[in-house]
């Protein structure tokens, strides 16, 4: 009889679950569920586990806040948990609870030649540093050091740094950001709720009234190439 471990990766606005083969690592069952149709976590995996009837006992779940202990607190959503009670209400026999970047970096050293894309630069050279970066909700960080033959991921928080302006443009943009958020991070020019954040700047450094818009209409707009403001929103954040 096959058995399967649940695993998941869970952001500010999508929670992403599935069965793992536990002999052979395969994935299956992969299904996606908003987290503001769920009270908390527990009720979306335990929503996931009634919809597959198998007798699951160990789970993996990779999630978008730094993991420090028992208690996990989310960045950019109002989810908190204590891991140990989770595990005793689903009846695992074991559940690991990691932050969602780490999870991706140790991805990175198994992406075969043909599932990698080279941009600038030369070729790799093979066991330096990698880092990795990814913006969604948030904006993710995390960097792989290769020590004794394996990899070792190293967490972090590098969303949260300070926005550093290179320009005029970007000091104004800053200037303006300051003025409405305080703390203007990367993550708020780059990720989620930032576009947005980044295209306000923009109009109103221009000195005028910007539309009330979500982060896909920003995205929307730039690729359609049908906002000005929207296209050099991509220019700043790239």
């Amino acid at each position: 009889m096959t058995k399967y471990a649940l695993v998941g990766d869970v952001g500010g606005t999508n929670a992403r679950l599935a069965l793992c083969e536990v002999e052979t690592g395969a994935i299956s069952q992969a299904k996606t569920f908003s987290t503001s149709d769920y009270d908390n976590l527990e009720a979306v995996m335990r929503a996931y586990l009634d919809e597959q009837k198998q007798d699951i006992k160990h789970a993996c779940i990779a999630i978008a806040c730094p993991i420090t202990g028992d208690w996990v607190e989310m960045t950019n959503h109002d989810w908190a948990f204590s891991t140990r009670e989770m595990k005793e209400h689903l009846a695992f026999d074991s559940l690991e609870i990691i932050n969602d970047f780490t999870a991706v970096s140790m991805a990175i050293p198994m992406l075969a030649e043909d599932e990698v894309i080279q941009f600038g630069g030369k070729v790799p050279v093979e066991g330096k540093p990698i880092a990795i970066y990814g913006a969604g909700t948030g904006l993710g960080v995390s960097h792989l050091v290769h020590v004794d033959k394996r990899w070792i991921s190293l967490p972090g928080e590098g969303g949260h740094v300070d926005f550093a302006p290179n320009s005029e443009e970007e000091g104004e943009i800053l200037e303006v950001l300051r003025a409405e958020i305080g703390h203007v991070s990367a993550e708020r020019v780059l990720s989620g709720s930032g576009l947005v954040n980044l295209y306000r700047a923009i109009v109103k450094s221009d000195q005028r009234e910007p539309e009330n818009l979500k982060p896909k209409d920003v995205t929307e707009r730039a690729l359609k190439d049908s906002c000005i403001d929207c296209v050099v929103r991509c220019h700043c954040s790239a």
